[in-house]
């Protein structure tokens, strides 16, 4: 028997979510219906987040890629869920908890979130790679043509960054697949082109892990913003610029990373399940 749940739609620049509170509407989705629901022809999303019940005075969520899998964070999907629970609880400032980090939000604006997505890790076994290397030079031979000095991360999901002379001109569709999935990444990585306009400006090209080209990454931002950083290419705060607006990246001295950025009305939908 289907059952009609309410739920919510949200996105940070085009990246977009469904938001279900667990704690008023319990369900338990299969890899199949998240697929399903995921699919553009139907609702559509980038990811699904799933607010759970309130513990230590945070919030857990987990969250799916529209391709069914689970993941360990999300940062403009965060930024969502804070301002979602700012206004149901009637404050400016919320932790979220997800799989493997406590988030802290604060809601600095009319639709503005800031958040502190914590410290990037560069250990090879941490991000992790297959195998000891260098992450910050990193070089992929893809359909016969080398890509260099890639600089992989985690700030929360892994992350290659490549800086390139122009971040469009790279069929991404095309090649993000094959080094999402390319065998040194043993759990698949989040991928960006990204283009130095000046030291405080990048623009990215992204193509996100189990999501696909999307107009928007948070975690892409923070990612592409430590690289900049440590490769002395940007300086500590940086904007990041995708194809409908900038996420504001700012790394503090203990290398703390805190994302600014926009994020949309709150919409109420229906899902059947």
């Amino acid at each position: 028997m289907m059952a009609r749940i309410n739920a919510y739609k949200m996105d940070g620049l085009g990246n977009d979510f469904i938001i279900v509170d667990r704690r008023v509407d319990y369900i338990d989705l299969n890899k199949e219906k998240i697929i399903g629901l995921g699919n553009r022809a139907n609702i559509g999303f980038d990811q699904i987040i799933f607010i759970e019940k309130e513990k230590d005075n945070s919030f857990p969520i987990t969250i799916f890629n529209s391709d069914g899998g689970e993941v360990s964070a999300c940062g403009n999907g965060s930024r969502c869920v804070a301002y979602l629970l700012g206004k149901k609880v009637n404050s400016k400032s919320i932790k979220i908890k997800t799989k493997n980090r406590l988030l802290e939000a604060k809601i600095v604006g009319d639709h503005a979130v800031k958040l502190n997505m914590g410290q990037a890790v560069f250990e090879w076994d941490k991000i992790p790679l297959a195998e000891k290397r260098d992450g910050s030079k990193i070089d992929l031979t893809i359909d016969n043509e080398s890509i260099k000095n890639g600089f992989c991360l985690n700030v929360g999901n892994p992350h290659i960054v490549f800086f390139v002379k122009n971040c469009f001109e790279y069929d991404l569709k095309n090649i993000g697949p094959k080094i999402e999935n390319h065998s040194i990444f043993p759990q698949r990585t989040n991928v960006t082109f990204a283009q130095i306009e000046n030291e405080k400006l990048i623009k990215v090209n992204v193509w996100e892990r189990g999501a696909g080209l999307t107009k928007a990454c948070g975690t892409a931002a923070c990612a592409t913003a430590v690289a900049g950083l440590k490769s002395k290419l940007t300086i500590n705060k940086v904007g990041i610029k995708f194809k409908e607006g900038i996420l504001d990246i700012e790394i503090d001295k203990s290398d703390n990373i805190f994302m600014t950025g926009p994020v949309s009305e709150i919409k109420n939908i229906k899902i059947d399940i």
